[in-house]
């Protein structure tokens, strides 16, 4: 979908990470894997319905998905983006639950008649079962691994200590964002050049 979200808006629900141009990066940026354990920022009920509350109009309008469905598909596809940047296969179980939560909901193409004119709409089929913003997530995903253009420009944040990912569609992005890790690597650097004072002997 066409419909942007921007980092600010993520950040002041309490996100550190969001915006990107699919949901299905900014979901997978809701599991913080460098802590030990990792963080669920999903955990808490109010964080998760603020973040689909945020997702929503970049979504299949419909209920918000069931919790351990979502944490499914998310490890999915985190195993499959991480696999990707680390240069190995991905789990068959992985691809298996992506693929699983895609056809959960099919859609067809619908025509509508309005003020406007004639238009073209998709109906998600969650008559059977299904969510469809799951299914829409998961079809992002599949539509990233099957574009090797875009997928170049996957990337981890370059800061050791984050485990966020992004597509760098600017090629000189590094950080996830600037006023975090950016900001971060700055004042760091900003510490490395400046001179300390000697150390006096007593």
């Amino acid at each position: 979908m066409s419909i942007q979200v921007s980092v600010e808006e993520i950040q002041a629900a309490g996100f550190p990470m969001g915006g990107e141009p699919l949901v299905a990066l900014d979901l997978a940026d809701t599991l913080m894997t460098v802590a030990e354990p990792a963080v669920d920022l999903l955990g808490p009920p109010a964080a998760a319905t603020a973040w689909w509350d945020i997702q929503s109009r970049r979504l299949p309008a419909g209920p918000a998905p069931d919790p351990v469905a979502t944490r499914r598909l998310r490890a999915a596809i985190r195993e499959v983006l991480d696999a990707h940047l680390e240069d190995r296969p991905a789990d068959a179980a992985a691809v298996e639950d992506i693929n699983a939560a895609a056809s959960s909901a099919p859609t067809s193409p619908r025509l509508v008649l309005d003020g406007d004119g004639p238009r073209v709409a998709t109906r998600w089929h969650t008559e059977h079962g299904g969510n469809a913003a799951l299914a829409a997530i998961a079809g992002e995903v599949i539509g990233l691994m099957g574009s090797p253009d875009r997928l170049r420009l996957l990337r981890r944040c370059a800061n050791p200590e984050c485990s966020m990912l992004f597509l760098a569609e600017n090629q000189r992005r590094k950080w996830c964002t600037a006023n975090i890790c950016g900001n971060r690597a700055r004042v760091a650097r900003h510490y490395a050049r400046t001179p300390r004072p000697a150390r006096t002997s007593r």
